[in-house]
């Protein structure tokens, strides 16, 4: 299994440092061997805290969730600025009307069937309160989302931190064991070379060989909850481990700093940067812009609307047409051929040599010419692109809702009741931001002081166990002060790695609470 290409965890052939946090907290340790049945394999892979948050940034699922939602936020407020824009559709048709009987005006009309087309482009612009204030409260919800965000990637650097001390905490806590199962080997040689020289019972090796089954359980033990750890550590980054999660080493080592920071400048910095404080924030100043669109409801309404088209309408047959083109030229002929008797009776001019020819009529008057007929066929076929244009059209309106049902005001009290709640809640996040530093505070000074004491402990400890093991070697001591001796040790290394854990935990915590690193 292979992680995402991003550069993160970086596959080495190298070996990597097996216990990096006992660098800077664990008890000194010394090379020693270790039980060949529990060695950790060549670590070839290495992970630093920074590699595990930017993998967990790409990869987490909880956080990648609150991430998606930053596109449509930023649609929205695109959505918001684009309905002060104008709005623009165009459309076309096309249709047919069989020939049939129909009446009109109380007559009855055969028309032939036609065929009809058409085109429109409408422009459209509205403008209002509420369109107004949409774009400052969808970039208000977008600050929100973000804010949501960094909230989100905040507990997760927490959340991948806490996992990685607790890995090496459990990494220098295997160390321990391994030193605990090196002494044991080291108590049972000096046993049985007692022993063989009858300054020893066979009580006194078979109490060491317990000793040393007991310490390789615990070994046992310490490796199988450091890989459980380790795999733990992978889920919340959001991938399967690489390679096996003994061979993962991880590589940052956190320094023991004494906690200099006053109460006063981590309770200012965690004002201005707690970032589930900063998110209620900005929903805060959301839900203000909400309350004003919702009172924008009273403003009027400016509308504005354009429009442009074209139209044709074709005959299926032009016989109607024909028809009253034959008829139309008839009369017009037998008024020429009045004329020309009235000019020709009273010498008052010229007459028309042709009346039917004028008239568009072929010679006799019954039949249309052959150019008219033409024309009329050729002026008929406009379906469905030889458009007509319709006249432009450009209407303007200003409207005012007077009543609606008290729905408006209904609206207003929801949106004002949210702000309200809002301010509420800003100002009890701000009440635990105060609270929780105060704790954090207090909790990695406390932590800071166990070290100290459990470091006294361990160094007492292995003066005891120097002590027990001279006595023993020199036959004033038992096989029993030894081992226990050896238990206190390794009770009092164990526990001086728990405390210093704890302290980078608590200060971890405290970042948290603050909003930005302290380290």
């Amino acid at each position: 299994m292979r992680l995402r290409p991003s550069g993160l965890l970086l596959l080495t052939t190298s070996l990597a440092p097996a216990a990096v946090a006992a660098q800077a907290a664990a008890p000194a340790a010394t090379a020693s061997p270790v039980l060949s049945a529990t060695a950790r394999p060549a670590a070839s892979l290495t992970l630093s805290l920074a590699e595990a948050l930017k993998q967990a940034r790409a990869t987490s699922p909880t956080y990648r969730q609150t991430a998606n939602d930053l596109g449509p936020a930023r649609a929205a407020e695109r959505a918001a600025k684009g309905a002060l824009l104008p709005s623009l559709n165009t459309s076309g048709t096309a249709g047919y009307q069989g020939p049939g009987t129909q009446a009109f005006g109380g007559a009855l009309f055969s028309p032939p069937g036609i065929l009809t087309s058409s085109w429109a482009l409408n422009a459209q612009w509205q403008v209002n309160g509420q369109r107004l204030t949409a774009v400052a409260q969808q970039r208000a919800n977008e600050r929100a989302t973000e804010a949501d965000i960094d909230q989100a990637g905040a507990a997760l650097t927490a959340e991948i931190t806490t996992q990685y001390l607790l890995a090496l905490q459990l990494d220098a806590q295997e160390q321990v064991a391994r030193e605990q199962v090196k002494r044991n080997d080291d108590f049972l040689a000096l046993a049985k070379a007692r022993y063989q020289v009858g300054q020893a019972t066979l009580l006194d090796v078979r109490q060491a060989e317990v000793q040393r089954g007991t310490a390789e359980v615990a070994l046992l033990r310490a490796a199988q909850s450091r890989n459980e750890a380790s795999i733990e550590l992978f889920r919340r980054i959001g991938t399967p481990p690489p390679v096996a999660v003994e061979a993962v080493a991880l590589s940052d080592s956190f320094p023991m700093q004494e906690p200099r920071w006053t109460l006063d400048e981590l309770l200012r910095a965690a004002e201005a940067a707690n970032p589930q404080l900063v998110a209620f924030r900005a929903r805060e100043a959301a839900a203000r812009q909400q309350w004003r669109g919702a009172r924008s409801e009273y403003t009027p309404t400016l509308g504005v609307f354009a429009s442009i088209g074209g139209f044709t309408q074709q005959f299926t047959n032009t016989d109607a047409q024909q028809a009253g083109a034959l008829s139309g030229g008839q009369a017009q002929a037998a008024a020429c051929q009045r004329n020309n008797q009235i000019n020709q009776a009273l010498n008052l001019g010229p007459v028309v040599a042709d009346c039917f020819a004028a008239a568009g009529l072929q010679p006799g008057g019954q039949a249309l010419t052959d150019a008219v007929r033409t024309g009329i066929v050729s002026a008929n076929e406009q379906f469905p692109f030889n458009f007509r244009r319709n006249p432009f059209q450009l209407t303007a309106q200003l409207s005012f809702p007077l009543f609606t049902g008290w729905a408006r005001s209904q609206r207003i009290a929801v949106a004002h009741t949210a702000q309200l709640d809002a301010e509420e809640r800003v100002r009890a996040q701000a009440l635990q931001v105060r609270s929780d530093v105060n704790a954090r505070w207090l909790a990695a000074r406390t932590a800071w002081s166990i070290v100290a004491v459990q470091d006294r402990n361990r160094l007492a400890a292995r003066d005891q166990l120097k002590l027990a093991q001279d006595r023993y070697r020199l036959g004033n001591g038992t096989a029993l002060e030894l081992a226990d001796a050896q238990n206190a040790v390794q009770r009092a290394e164990g526990d001086y790695v728990n405390a210093v854990y704890d302290y980078h935990r608590q200060v971890a915590l405290l970042e948290l609470a603050i909003g930005r690193p302290l380290r």
